[in-house]
């Protein structure tokens, strides 16, 4: 491996650093946006059960709040309810749309550099074979006495650029796509758990009394 690497040039490691860049984003994001670190399957039904007679006290919420991300949605939630008992139906769902928005930038965070090593390295991979062949043409002979093997050789060697380049892209692209769906899937539980506890919550609004 270390003999390809020296024979495909300088070019190839700008795409040893994206391969060793994109396996740590995957690594990352793999850990990160695990079912059980964003929305488990059951804490919506948990925090309706704990919230059926009363709202909970502020340690239940820190706690909810540190669960997971879907945790930290509705805990906002809970606390506008919690600090203003008067609230609207309106501004409790601009405060879950607001914590929606924070929640989703955190799932989609190191997703834009995977995508752009996933468009980069095949281009990373022809520049360096286009260099490569600049190289060996430059390299023969004007008379054109050249050895033809010693230029088949170069020619291949050239060529390990684009190998490499595509060996870092589809992965990476692999990756982003499935990381990409995951978080569109993510945020539509989001947005259907806030609407299913806004009405919930909403029960222990005070109505507000005409002047």
């Amino acid at each position: 491996m270390f003999s390809i690497i020296q024979a495909a040039g300088w070019p190839v490691w700008p795409l040893i650093f994206c391969s060793v860049a994109a396996l740590a984003l995957i690594i990352e994001r793999l850990s990160s946006l695990r079912l059980a670190k964003v929305a488990p399957p059951r804490l919506l039904e948990e925090v309706v059960s704990v919230t059926r007679a009363s709202l909970p006290s502020a340690d239940v919420v820190n706690k909810l709040s540190d669960n997971s991300v879907l945790g930290t949605v509705l805990a906002s939630g809970v606390r506008a309810v919690i600090a203003e008992p008067r609230i609207t139906e309106t501004a409790l769902r601009e405060v879950f749309e607001s914590a929606g928005r924070a929640a989703v930038h955190r799932l989609e965070r190191y997703l834009s550099p995977l995508g752009t090593i996933a468009s980069a390295a095949p281009l990373l991979g022809l520049l360096g074979t286009v260099i490569g062949m600049i190289e060996i043409f430059g390299s023969q002979a004007p008379t054109g006495g050249g050895n033809p093997a010693a230029l088949a050789h170069g020619i291949s060697v050239a060529l390990y650029n684009t190998a490499f380049g595509l060996m870092v892209a589809i992965p990476s692209l692999i990756a982003y796509r499935h990381f990409r769906g995951q978080v569109d899937s993510y945020t539509l539980d989001l947005e259907q758990a806030c609407e299913r506890l806004t009405p919930h919550l909403m029960r222990f609004s005070v109505p507000r009394t005409a002047a």
